[in-house]
């Protein structure tokens, strides 16, 4: 038994941020049912697709749900949305605020009329502030929250940093407020709205360590972390390659000068403590690439391992359906769909008593919307009229 087995979600969300939360939900257990428009979620056609409405970026963050078709413009799809809803532990979307009320799903009713109900708003930014209710996408966030202006300040030009950063690292905040929010409900009896907007929750993610020297009044060092923003933290180039090396503590830099024969720079001022090292990381760094830089990526990789210096060789991305320790834990799951054929899935990060929760494939557009309004009591009858009039 999972530890959601038997919640029931509701997810209006689209794109990556709120789907990837809700799909963490379902992995845990619980049954999300994906609300879509008649059209579906727009990453239904982002990238390959083996069958039309089934893309690559769609299957990433929506497995193991159920989708429902309704149009909430048309009366009776609410009335729908609310008898799914008579039983539902958790309503989330990625709306924009002033949208919900002409709809009948803002907060206040919504959770007047099912006290129990967890009601997440994931949105762009906070209510209360200027920006409540903009519009926001990944780029957008990265831009703002400063992670653009990190990558400027290491390699000289602004960039994004080659993955959704913002809509993941929100998306597993949103599951994460969700879970807290139900665990509170079982204490009190009483759901309630639980708000996760990507700036500000971006904003604290990239705080974390490039606060820094502005924790203090008056500041006792700029914001940035150096450690991270040296342009000379990157994978080492070796004499055929390169190799992922990580030497941190004073033991770990006093072996590896001592096996490149320079053991005096352990005692180096520069480099003697923690604290030194991390004031001239890049002279550190550039430093010891010099030395990376005459062996092979296997003698280095011999070398840390003895020495005991966390090390790892770079990984391509096709590389890692075929990584020993993936394989050996079993990490993948291969799906077969009778239409799409032989289809690969990361597997579940965590295991649950030693078993990582299963994953199922996602679902085609509108294919659970008979099930799901019959489970919540309407009749056959009002079902097949509802879809014959909704496909006009």
């Amino acid at each position: 038994m999972l530890p959601l087995q038997g919640v029931k979600v509701l997810d209006l969300s689209s794109v990556v941020f709120g789907p990837l939360a809700s799909q963490t939900l379902a992995d845990y257990g619980a049954d999300v049912i994906k609300i879509e428009p008649p059209e579906g979620d727009s990453t239904r056609r982002t990238g390959p697709a083996a069958e039309p409405g089934m893309s690559a970026v769609f299957l990433g963050s929506n497995h193991s749900k159920k989708s429902v078709v309704l149009d909430l413009k048309r009366p009776e799809a609410r009335e729908a949305l609310m008898a799914l809803l008579a039983d539902a532990d958790v309503f989330m979307h990625s709306m924009r605020p002033q949208k919900l009320a002409p709809l009948g799903i803002d907060p206040d009713t919504l959770t007047a009329r099912f006290p129990r109900l967890v009601y997440a708003g994931l949105h762009g930014f906070a209510q209360g502030g200027p920006y409540a209710g903009r519009p926001a996408y990944d780029d957008v966030i990265q831009g703002m929250s400063g992670l653009s202006a990190l990558m400027e300040q290491q390699s000289g030009e602004a960039r994004y940093l080659p993955t959704i950063a913002a809509d993941k690292t929100c998306a597993l905040v949103g599951a994460q407020a969700i879970l807290a929010a139900l665990f509170r409900r079982e204490r009190t009896g009483r759901g309630c709205f639980v708000e996760i907007p990507m700036f500000e929750t971006m904003v604290a993610f990239n705080l974390v360590e490039h606060l820094y020297g502005r924790h203090f009044e008056p500041p006792l060092a700029d914001a940035g972390y150096p450690r991270v923003l040296t342009p000379w933290r990157r994978p080492w180039r070796t004499a055929d390659g390169h190799i992922c090396m990580m030497p941190y503590t004073s033991a770990h830099w006093r072996r590896f000068f001592a096996e490149v024969g320079e053991p005096a720079l352990a005692d180096d001022p520069r480099f003697a403590d923690m604290a030194a090292r991390t004031r001239h990381i890049g002279e550190l760094l550039e430093l010891a690439g010099g030395f990376v830089a005459t062996g092979s990526t296997a003698h280095w990789l011999a070398t840390c391992e003895r020495l005991e210096i966390p090390a790892a060789p770079v990984s391509r991305l096709d590389d890692l359906p075929r990584d020993p320790h993936l394989v050996a834990t079993g990490f993948f799951t291969e799906l077969h769909d009778p239409h799409m054929g032989a289809m690969r899935f990361p597997g579940v990060s965590v295991k649950f008593d030693g078993v990582r929760p299963p994953v199922r494939m996602p679902p085609r557009l509108g294919e659970h919307t008979r099930e799901s309004l019959a489970a919540a009591g309407w009749p056959a009858e009002r079902i097949d009229r509802f879809l014959e009039t909704s496909s006009q």
